[in-house]
Order: C-alpha cells, then sequence, then structure tokens
C-alpha cells in the first residue's frame, strides 16, 4: 500500500508512476486508509463517478491523467478518451479545463510516439501547477484569515481535494504550520459527510483542531459568536462571481451575512468559467437517490417518496467577502472577474 502524505501530514491524493494512477480511496476514509491504482482509462471515469477521487483541481487532475491510459500512441484513443473522462461529473469546470489542455497538447504532436510522452509530461505540468496553486491560496487566504481562530468550513477543500494543500483548508494549514492558534469547525456535509469522513480526518492528520458539526447546527454557532470566519472551496466560478460549490454552502452564505460572518471562496483560477455570465447557467449534478434513501444496507427514505440529490447550489456573488485566487484576493463587490483579475493585489 502506497501512504500519499508529505512531511506535515497532509494528504497528496494521487500520483502516477509506471503508467498508473494511484488513488487514496476517499470512499473507504476515515475507517481504512487504503489506495486504488487505475491503470485504464474506464477505472478513472468510475473513479471519479464514484467520489474515489473528488473535489474540482483534484478531478482534473486525474482526467489529465487517465488520458494517458489510453491505447499507447494511438491519437483517436486519446481523443476518445478525453470525450469519456468529460462525461464523468458535469460541474467541476476544472474537469473541462484539464481534458482541453490535453486536447491541445495533442494537438501540438506531430509524430505518434512522442504522443504518449508528451501527454504525460502535460499531466505532470498540470499537476506541479496546481501544488504551487495549493501553497499561493494558502499564503494569500492566510493574511486575510490571520486574526480568525474559529473558522467553520463546508465539504471537503483541502489535500483531499487538490494535488496538496487544497483551497479553503491551505490558509489553514498555513496558520497552524506558522504557529497561530486556529480551529476548525467542519460541516458533516450531508449526504455523502465529506467534511465529517474527510475534511476532520485530514485536518486530525495534520494536528490540526477540529469540531464535526450536523449542517444545522452552524446558524447557532454564528449567533453565539463562536465562529470568525467562514471559508469554502469551489467547482466552478461564473463571469459576475456566483460561485457553484457542495450543496448546503448557499444557506451556510446566507447564514454568515445575517449574522455578519466573513464569508470567504478558495479556488484557483481554473475553476473561472468566464463564458457563463452568472450562476444560473452552472449545470448542477443530480446524483442518484440511494445516496439519500440508503444508510449503508438500511432504507431510511419510503419507496412512494420522491428524493432531490442536487450535488451543489449556487452562492450569489453579494454574499461573498472575497475570493481567494492563487493570483491575489477579489473582494466585494465583485463585478467582473476579469476586470478584478488584472487588479488583484
Amino acid at each position: 500500500m502506497v501512504t500519499l502524505m508529505n512531511q506535515n501530514g497532509i494528504p497528496e491524493t494521487l500520483q502516477f508512476e509506471d503508467d498508473q494512477l494511484i488513488l487514496i480511496d476517499q470512499t473507504r476514509l476515515p475507517s481504512e486508509v487504503l489506495t486504488l491504482r487505475c491503470s485504464t482509462v474506464e477505472q478513472v471515469h468510475d473513479a471519479i463517478y464514484r467520489l474515489v477521487v473528488r473535489g474540482a483541481p483534484a478531478i482534473g487532475i486525474a482526467a489529465a491523467y487517465g488520458v494517458c491510459l489510453a491505447k499507447r500512441g494511438v491519437r483517436d484513443d486519446y481523443l476518445r478518451a478525453m470525450d469519456y473522462l468529460a462525461t464523468s461529473r458535469p460541474t467541476a469546470v476544472n474537469l473541462f479545463w484539464a481534458l482541453d489542455r490535453m486536447k491541445q497538447c495533442l494537438d501540438s504532436c506531430t509524430e505518434d510516439q512522442q504522443l504518449h510522452d508528451r501527454l504525460v509530461a502535460e499531466a505532470r505540468r498540470i499537476h506541479d501547477e496546481d501544488r504551487q496553486m495549493c501553497r499561493d491560496i494558502g499564503f494569500e487566504g492566510a493574511a486575510i484569515l490571520s486574526g480568525c481562530e474559529r473558522i467553520l468550513t463546508h465539504c471537503n477543500a483541502g489535500g483531499l481535494a487538490t494535488s496538496t494543500r487544497g483551497t479553503a483548508l491551505a490558509p489553514i494549514y498555513h496558520l497552524h504550520e506558522q504557529g497561530h492558534a486556529v480551529e476548525v469547525f467542519a460541516d458533516e456535509t450531508r449526504p455523502l459527510l465529506q467534511g465529517a469522513r474527510l475534511t476532520a480526518w485530514e485536518l486530525s492528520q495534520a494536528g490540526v483542531p477540529v469540531t464535526v458539526l450536523t449542517d444545522s447546527m452552524a446558524g447557532g454557532l454564528m449567533r453565539a459568536g463562536k465562529v470568525d470566519a467562514v471559508i469554502v472551496g469551489a467547482d466552478r466560478i461564473a463571469r459576475n462571481g456566483d460561485v457553484a460549490n457542495k450543496v448546503g454552502t448557499y444557506p451556510l452564505a446566507v447564514l454568515a451575512h445575517y449574522h455578519a460572518v466573513p464569508f470567504y471562496v478558495a479556488a484557483p483560477s481554473s475553476t473561472f468559467d468566464l463564458q457563463l455570465e452568472n450562476g444560473d447557467a452552472i449545470p448542477i449534478e443530480e446524483r442518484k437517490r440511494d445516496e439519500i434513501s440508503m444508510q449503508g444496507n438500511r432504507t431510511v427514505v419510503p419507496e412512494d417518496a420522491d428524493v432531490m440529490n442536487p450535488a451543489f447550489d449556487v452562492t450569489p456573488a453579494k454574499l461573498i467577502n472575497a475570493i481567494i485566487t492563487e493570483r491575489g484576493v477579489i473582494r466585494s463587490p465583485i463585478s467582473s472577474i476579469q476586470a478584478d483579475f488584472e487588479s488583484a493585489k
């Protein structure tokens, strides 16, 4: 078994070696720390769909490596792999961004014998860029959160969702390593408990104090003055600054706004979809009924009752105090992402 951890106890959720994609199997956490080896495009697609690997940046990296597992040196097979991997999850724009990068790389290749090596090199560049992105977001976000001791987050936007360190958790890791007293409240994040299973696991592995909450407890904590800030990740951000993130993020933003608690989003520039005018145009993934109607092998919803299971909701830009990126901080009011990028820092 390969243990994908860095020296600070922060998970590095994936590696590519010997033409295999090695993933921490996030469906088995926290009770078992196991890895899954993917040697085919189909296995990578299944791993993304089943949430073995999840989080927008990590999905993009995994898909890039997945392309490399197509039949070596056959251009049409690489193209089919890209089209197939694009069907694994619809909301995380990093998936399509990474596959576009791989397509551009493929188009630039003229000799078939170079295809595999060139594609692997491009996937490794995407992976390395993500590592640097995590470090930069950590630095930018730590400056904003430096006066906060009690920080609430939703879902998982840490090392398990990226190459390492994460987006929303990167500033927390940075502060912790600098000796700042910081405590994290992690929403359990229904229905798949990414906060309870994943965020709490990886923070505790790194020695960061963490307390798991039911999703419905956040408002009461804010009312009691026990939350200094909220920070979350993102799966897609529209041109006007509307943010799609794990379902439950929008009501959390409303609660933060009502209680005057700053609400921050941390995401790389690859998560911005400048083709979409606003969040209403973001496709929202609908997942299977069983994720809500079943708990293990036990049915908890009557068969005659319908179930709604959107994986994401959209938070309007006006509820967001700032978006923290590797290129700088975009502060509210968020009017034009392109203009804000130019003036960031």
